[in-house]
């Protein structure tokens, strides 16, 4: 079973990635003031974070990276919805070369 991963934030934002897969990305304040990232996939897994000095750092990091804010777009909103909690950490496979039999 992977780790619970808890976030206040519910304010989505999306990248559309390819057909059917959407990345989400949610930004939570940090007692130290700083803001973190988590990268969520559509089935609540938190594949990724990043801590970034502000919320105004972490809008334009997503920003530049492709994603928009969920609720600033209706057509998405028509035909798509957000991951809902509890969120976990999402288990990451890599497959080398090695393991597919490749010398």
């Amino acid at each position: 079973m992977s780790e619970p991963v808890i976030i206040a934030s519910t304010d989505f934002w999306v990248k559309v990635v390819g057909m059917l897969q959407q990345n989400w990305a949610l930004i939570a304040t940090e007692e130290a003031g700083t803001v973190r990232i988590y990268f969520i996939g559509d089935t609540s897994g938190v594949f990724d974070e990043i801590t970034l000095p502000s919320v105004q750092a972490a809008r334009e990091t997503l920003e530049r990276n492709g994603f928009e804010r969920f609720a600033d777009n209706t057509r998405l909103q028509s035909f798509l919805r957000s991951p809902s909690a509890p969120f976990r950490r999402a288990i990451v496979v890599s497959i080398s070369s090695k393991s597919c039999g490749d010398p």
